[in-house]
């Protein structure tokens, strides 16, 4: 099996909404500001092919749906599909795709399921053959949204996805779509039901998969956010996060599985490991992934 990082459409958004509480003399130095105080985000996706004999791509980025006056509010720096470039890249097309999986339906991390806007015409799912798996907790928190968070959503989205005919809603640790290949972790600090896709490693050590790699989504977006007591003013609960976020790295920390980054525009993967004072900090920073071997 080899593994891809994909970059999708990138975004700017407000640093100070991305850090939430966290002062910007400190979040400056790690992500330097525009003179709109917007940060630079990457919209990362990962490949793995053959993955339990699948091409599997997890997650697909904010995409080019917004019309040009969304793309404008919401920071979309490209008008093309970049994940559709960076996947033929890669030496794929959309209908090679077998599944996806999404950690959640916010449109930054699946607005790229959809074609690009074109004004008068109907957005459609840009992967024609592939499978959709989902964390079932999540999926109903998309199609009945909380005011605080409608506005994350695509309407049209779940409708389409369900009319494929392709849709698996997971609620434990395994699909039947993919078997015992990916592990489910799950989140509700940042939205409820985020599901977390650890792609299982190649040693079992005491039971235990070791040496994996994890999708951290908005769990934990990037570098930054490793430190624990740091959450964006985006999550819902982030005291909740906080005790999640612990407990996630202590336990990827122990198994050594790397973590898989999709806003941090510099880092793809990266290692776990804590310092003298207890806090968590990264290691072996990788920039992205071209058909990497999971053990590599």
């Amino acid at each position: 099996m080899k593994l891809w990082s994909l970059l999708g459409n990138s975004q700017k958004l407000d640093g100070g909404a991305m850090f939430g509480n966290a002062p910007r003399a400190m979040w400056a130095k790690w992500s330097p500001p525009d003179e709109h105080n917007r940060i630079e985000l990457a919209c990362r996706a990962l490949l793995a092919s053959p993955l339990g004999g699948k091409t599997v791509l997890f997650e697909a980025g904010i995409g080019a749906f917004f019309e040009p006056k969304l793309r404008e509010r919401y920071g979309v720096v490209e008008d093309r599909h970049v994940l559709l470039e960076s996947l033929a890249g890669a030496g794929f097309k959309p209908e090679d795709i077998d599944v996806v999986v999404l950690s959640h339906l916010h449109f930054d991390h699946a607005g790229g399921l959809l074609t690009p806007y074109v004004e008068g015409e109907t957005p459609r799912l840009v992967f024609p053959n592939a499978s959709y798996v989902i964390g079932r907790e999540h999926w109903h928190r998309a199609i009945a949204p909380h005011p605080r968070d409608r506005a994350s959503f695509i309407p049209e989205l779940p409708g389409l996805i369900e009319a494929s005919g392709r849709l698996e809603l997971v609620d434990g640790e395994r699909s039947t779509t993919l078997g015992d290949t990916v592990r489910f972790h799950y989140s509700d600090g940042h939205t409820p039901g985020l599901m977390l896709s650890e792609i299982v490693g190649p040693e079992m050590v005491d039971g235990q998969p070791h040496g994996g790699v994890v999708f951290c989504a908005d769990l934990i977006p990037g570098r930054p956010w490793v430190h624990v007591p740091i959450t964006m003013g985006y999550d819902r609960n982030a005291e909740l996060l906080i005790d999640e976020k612990k407990a996630f790295l202590a336990d990827k920390l122990e198994r050594n599985v790397h973590l898989f980054f999709t806003h941090d525009p510099g880092c793809a993967l990266a290692g776990v490991t804590r310092d003298d004072r207890g806090r968590y900090r990264t290691v072996h920073e990788v920039a992205e992934l071209q058909a990497r071997t999971l053990a590599a």
